[in-house]
Formats: C-alpha cells, structure tokens, sequence
C-alpha cells in the first residue's frame, strides 16, 4: 500500500520489452530483493538491485498485462518517474490510500496557469468518470490529488508550485498520457451498490 505522497523522482535508465532498469537516490541497503515501489502509480517488484553513487540502481520485471494497461509501455531511456516506497505501520498517511494497482490512462487535455500554481484538466476513460467525485482522492502517475471539479468524463486538479518541484508533475505537457488510480473508496461502494440492485 502507498499513501500518493512522492518521495523521490527516478530515471528509466534502460527499457527491453518487460524489463526496466530504473535510477533512484535510495540508498541500496535499503532495497530489499521483492520490495514494492510504486512508480508513476505502478507497483512494481523490484528483481535485482545494485549501488549506484549514493543510489541504487534496481531492476523492474514487466507482465505484458502491465505494459498494456498502463502507460510503462511508452517508457524509453531518460524518463523521469515519480516514485514511492510502501507505507510501514505507523507512517504519516499524508495523502490517501493508494495500491499501486492502476485503474486506466488519461490524457491530460489543458494546462493553464493560476498564479503559482497550475490547474490541469484530465480527460479519464468513459468507464471511471463515475468514479470521479469533487472534493474527492485520485492518484495520478502515483500522487494523490484533490479533484476540484468534474464535467462528464473531464476533471480538474490544482498543482501547487511544492507539488510541480519534488514531482515529474513540472515537465507534464497537454496531449500527456498518465495512469490513474481511483480512489479505493469509490470502487467498494460501486460494487456495493451493484451488488444491492
């Protein structure tokens, strides 16, 4: 489990097929063979680890299922990718509860600045707009965000300048693909309610 709070940005240094090799500034020691890290909201296992610098260097293993629901199969050498490491018991749950499992791709449909900050407009698939609510959690490429309005299947989120620095959220252009997560909370009480009719 992930909290959507982005702790590091790291870079795909190496891309074959359903194999990547990622760049971190986590300490190596502290990378454990399995562990989980959600990258741009995929969790992902981590299959071998070496030092690098400071860093590490880790490998990623890739299931065509993955590839093909997410956007890692539009990742190439030199991407930079948020990352997250998995919540421990008794961490600040500073955001909301996320599982790296992700529902989807949107496409970021508009950019535009509001002081400091930008306001950013998703277009979601038609299948997860109910999903969407104002005033409630998404996470999108692994960070957990307030949706701010909602319009059919296009809603918007506000950036805050913190958010566009310690995030990949600052080299983001329209027309950019990204994975989404709804929030866990919106799905249980689908499924309850479909299961009530």
């Amino acid at each position: 489990m992930f909290t959507g709070i982005i702790s590091s940005i790291g870079t795909v240094i190496a891309a074959d097929g359903g194999r990547f090799t990622v760049r971190s500034d986590y300490a190596v020691d502290t990378i454990a063979l399995g562990a989980s890290i959600c990258h741009d909201g995929v969790c992902l296992t981590v299959t071998s680890v070496q030092p690098e610098g400071t860093g590490s260097r880790y490998t990623l293993d890739v299931s065509n299922e993955t590839l093909s629901l997410t956007t890692l199969g539009q990742w190439a050498a030199g991407r930079a990718i948020n990352l997250e490491r998995a919540l421990k018991a008794g961490d600040e749950l500073g955001g909301h509860i996320v599982s790296g499992h992700v529902d989807g791709i949107a496409r970021i449909a508009d950019i535009r600045a509001d002081g400091d900050s930008r306001r950013l407009t998703f277009e979601a698939p038609q299948a997860l707009a109910p999903f969407i609510a104002p005033k409630g959690s998404v996470a999108l490429d692994g960070t957990s965000l307030t949706v701010n309005e909602v319009d059919g299947a296009r809603f918007g989120i506000n950036l805050i300048p913190h958010t566009l620095t310690v995030t990949t959220w600052g080299r983001k252009k329209p027309g950019d693909l990204i994975n989404i997560e709804i929030d866990p909370l919106a799905r249980y009480v689908a499924r309850l309610l479909e299961m009530r009719r």
